[in-house]
């Protein structure tokens, strides 16, 4: 099971970045993010990356990265993630990237999800998801959420990580 974590922060680098062999340049990135206090980091970003509303980040954005902390990573400074999901930060918007469980909680426990007929559901490609998102790995953009433990919020939108 994927373990997202996410890292936030001001993009002060975007380089191409090459990789096998081949040194293909250009379908790989290398975005370097600064969270500040002397905490950053660098992911790579693959042509399978997934961007939250398919925005186009650019040096200066406010970003937040998701990796699996579980996966293998160089031991360099700073340390360099494979990037699975980029969102850039905006305004009464939040994005959590999480495993969801059968009562749509996720696995660290902090938000749980309230779907309403208006709660958009769709595939990393934009296509309508017609089954059941419990159980699943989600990208959930949502607003407000109760102060309960956990949090629980109603997202407008919902895609589903197949």
């Amino acid at each position: 099971m994927v373990n997202f974590q996410p890292f936030s922060g001001v993009v002060t680098m975007i380089d191409n970045f090459s990789i096998g062999q081949n040194n293909v340049v250009g379908c790989y990135k290398l975005i370097s993010v600064d969270g500040g206090y002397g905490r950053l980091v660098n992911f790579v970003v693959a042509p399978t990356t997934y961007f939250v509303d398919h925005v186009m980040v650019s040096v200066g954005d406010r970003v937040t990265g998701f990796y699996d902390a579980n996966a293998p990573v160089p031991l360099i400074f700073p340390p360099q993630f494979r990037a699975i999901v980029m969102a850039k930060d905006t305004p009464n918007q939040n994005v959590k990237v999480d495993h969801f469980n059968g009562n749509l909680e996720s696995s660290d426990g902090t938000l749980r999800l309230n779907i309403s007929p208006h709660t958009q559901i769709l595939l990393e490609n934009g296509q309508a998801f017609n089954g059941s998102v419990a159980n699943r790995d989600l990208i959930v953009l949502y607003g407000a959420t109760t102060r309960s433990i956990p949090a629980q919020t109603t997202p407008h939108k919902i895609i589903v990580m197949c």
